[in-house]
């Protein structure tokens, strides 16, 4: 069974970051592993309190999980400081990690910020050079590109900058009224869209950790990174698509346990 790497932090409500992150690689039929960088308090309306791991912690975590068990993909999600985004560069360096997919995760779907600005430049200095892919929303898009997206033009614009400036692919996403639902991967500088149908569900809170993370089970399994990023855009339609609720609103993910076989049966 492939492997995959989760560093990210704890969502108490489950429906994203490290919980949402193991029900995806679960349901994509990859073994997930965890490196806890932060304890939120959050539900789906907000985050109202964050409690960072100590930097030597989360490199304990890393080291133990690539000591045993080694991850074939790693994602990366929220990382509140930036003692955190360097330990994780320098460990996934030290250990010639593959498959590294970061998910700038800097503004959470609520609207809630995750993250300061130290935080973000040890993470534009130190991780992102490191990544195979990162999947910024608008919002991330444009604090990593510096200018505001509206149209699609833009986002074509800002996907060519960002993967100069940082020497790896991006998928920048849509949505956030921008060309919604509609994805473009810049790599190698080619640019790709990958277009999705806008499904009027209001339960999106963690949508982005699950599509990152469905795009890292996909690449620990052996898939190219177009067919990941596909295949993953696929699961996360599926997963909104019934709208189902859990009360207040919840993350797709507790919807997907039917779905298992479909998503796992390739090796």
């Amino acid at each position: 069974m492939r492997t995959a790497l989760s560093i990210a932090g704890s969502d108490s409500g489950g429906g994203a970051g490290i919980q949402a992150d193991i029900k995806t690689m679960t349901m994509n039929g990859v073994y997930a592993m965890t490196a806890i960088t932060a304890l939120t308090a959050q539900n789906t309306t907000g985050v109202h309190a964050i409690f960072d791991a100590p930097p030597a912690f989360v490199k304990q975590q890393i080291d133990a999980v690539f000591e045993d068990i080694r991850p074939d993909a790693v994602k990366v999600g929220m990382i509140s400081s930036p003692e955190i985004a360097t330990v994780i560069a320098e460990q996934l360096a030290f250990y010639q990690a593959g498959n590294i997919v970061v998910d700038p995760v800097m503004v959470a779907t609520s609207g809630s910020t995750l993250t300061n600005n130290e935080a973000v430049m040890a993470l534009k200095k130190n991780l992102l050079p490191l990544a195979t892919v990162i999947t910024p929303n608008i919002p991330e898009s444009e604090i990593l590109w510096g200018k505001t997206i509206n149209t699609k033009d833009d986002m074509e614009a800002a996907a060519k900058a960002i993967s100069k400036n940082y020497g790896t692919a991006v998928l920048c996403k849509g949505g956030h009224h921008v060309h919604d639902a509609d994805d473009l991967l810049c790599a190698a500088g080619k640019l790709t869209w990958f277009n999705g149908k806008r499904i009027d569900n209001p339960n999106t809170h963690g949508t982005g950790c699950t599509l990152s993370s469905a795009i890292a089970a996909n690449l620990a399994k052996g898939f190219s990174l177009e067919e990941s990023i596909a295949r993953a855009k696929n699961y996360i339609s599926d997963a909104l698509a019934p709208m189902l609720d859990l009360g207040q609103g919840a993350g797709p993910l507790h919807h997907l346990f039917d779905l298992q076989g479909r998503y796992a049966e390739e090796a």
